[in-house]
């Protein structure tokens, strides 16, 4: 990174930590918050349907074995932060026990056996904790949003920067090695099944982590909740959004996307899912590499005429 990157960075950092203390709406505040969740998740989504090119649609069952878990031990007395890294480290664990027979299929196949185990967990969990799970009284009476707030971010910058240290290690050259060809890969000694595990690891990390953030910030939920495919599809659709497999890709996405999803629901209540359904294709077919793409190709021309 250059000189002006690193000062913007070291500005947008300031601007995010005094945010809390310069911002008195709550719905101001809640907004913020929605969408540090959202770049955390789509951040992680990335780091394997992204750099690796494995498109997963089972990432809610992460996030909310993470949110599950981490909820689970919070209410049983657990620090929040021990609490969060143990859920997060049981969606790893998930992810490993299934990535091996997972990863046995490719494609489209590989996205459907993903989506199916998400789906069984919606419906196991769904069946099993059918109670509604609400923060204790004595949480509730000095429950506040900035704590929350300053969560959400330490998830959202430790999952893009493990996100950018991956991508420029020797691991990241294999992860993109496999997603680019990975017959070829294998053929040049780069062991396929490895560098897709790693990738699924950590991306199963962070969607738990950010579902243990989840967990402490919502007030009254069923459990069922953040195993829903919805978490899935929206950080899959933030990532294309912003643009697959880049780092800042997915956080562009995350801002647009909650921002124009608050506005379409405030104007267009009825219609703003149908709205995004149509963006999301519109993405797809005119703008595969998202709004980073445009980025591209305006940096090249600029430099172009500089020459």
């Amino acid at each position: 990174m250059n000189k002006i990157q690193i000062t913007i960075i070291v500005i947008l950092l300031a601007a995010l930590l005094a945010f809390p203390q310069f911002i008195t709406s709550e719905s101001v505040l809640n907004l913020a918050v929605y969408v540090l969740l959202y770049v955390s998740i789509a951040s992680s989504w990335n780091v394997l349907g992204g750099f690796a090119g494995q498109t997963n649609l089972g990432h809610a069952a992460f996030f909310g074995v993470g949110a599950l878990v981490t909820r689970m031990l919070w209410f049983a007395g657990w620090n929040i932060f021990a609490s969060m890294v143990i859920g997060a480290l049981v969606a790893v664990v998930l992810a490993l026990i299934i990535g091996v027979p997972a990863f046995r299929l490719r494609g489209v196949y590989f996205a459907i056996g993903t989506l199916a185990l998400s789906q069984i967990l919606l419906i196991t969990v769904g069946n099993t904790f059918s109670t509604i799970s609400s923060i204790p009284t004595e949480d509730l009476k000095v429950y506040s949003l900035v704590p929350r707030y300053y969560m959400f971010l330490g998830v959202a910058l430790l999952t893009i920067v493990t996100a950018y240290v991956l991508l420029n290690s020797r691991f990241g050259l294999g992860i993109t090695a496999v997603r680019e060809e990975e017959d070829a890969a294998e053929s040049l000694g780069v062991s396929a099944l490895k560098y897709k595990m790693l990738a699924f690891g950590i991306s199963a990390f962070f969607g738990g982590l950010t579902g243990g953030a989840f967990a402490f910030y919502h007030v009254g939920y069923y459990p069922q909740l953040t195993f829903g495919p919805e978490w899935t599809f929206d950080s899959m659709m933030m990532a294309y959004i912003g643009g697959v497999g880049t780092i800042v890709g997915p956080v562009i996405g995350a801002v647009f996307f909650v921002v124009l999803r608050e506005f379409l629901a405030l104007r267009f209540a009825e219609f703003h899912l149908i709205i995004f359904g149509v963006l999301f294709i519109l993405v797809v077919l005119f703008l595969p590499d998202g709004f980073m793409g445009i980025w591209e190709k305006i940096r090249k021309r600029l430099l172009r005429r500089s020459k």
